[in-house]
């Protein structure tokens, strides 16, 4: 088993579902993504460049979904955490039926489509 695939099973609940129905969602949503471990979180790479990573905080209860961006997207961008982070942006969701598989691929379809070797576009 892969480090990354072990550590969301290791995880408590309810962030072991929150990650394993965002693992679906993503790896549907993007089937080129690799899931690797690093920085001590899951974190997934498209076409060698870092897409997006998974991050459980069990201290304020939530999982976000993090990636590069520091542009405006057409929607949703009143959903997108940054808190003092200049070049990460993330969707945050406490429990299950806060994920909405829609906007989450929109976010990350238009963050993919403005990255520049990892990181995006001004």
């Amino acid at each position: 088993m892969k480090p990354a695939e072990e550590y969301i099973l290791n995880q408590e609940e309810p962030f072991k579902s929150i990650l394993l129905h965002l693992q679906l969602i993503i790896e549907q949503s993007f089937p080129e993504v690799t899931l690797q471990f690093k920085w001590k979180i899951p974190f997934y790479v498209l076409e060698g460049n870092p897409f997006c990573y998974l991050n459980p905080s069990k201290k304020k209860g939530y999982v976000d979904v993090g990636f590069y961006g520091d542009h405006q997207f057409e929607k949703y961008n009143n959903l997108l955490i940054s808190e003092g982070r200049k070049v990460v942006k993330s969707l945050r969701f406490f429990c299950l039926e806060d994920i909405n598989a829609e906007i989450l691929v929109y976010i990350l379809t238009e963050a993919n489509k403005n990255k520049v070797k990892g990181f995006w576009k001004k």
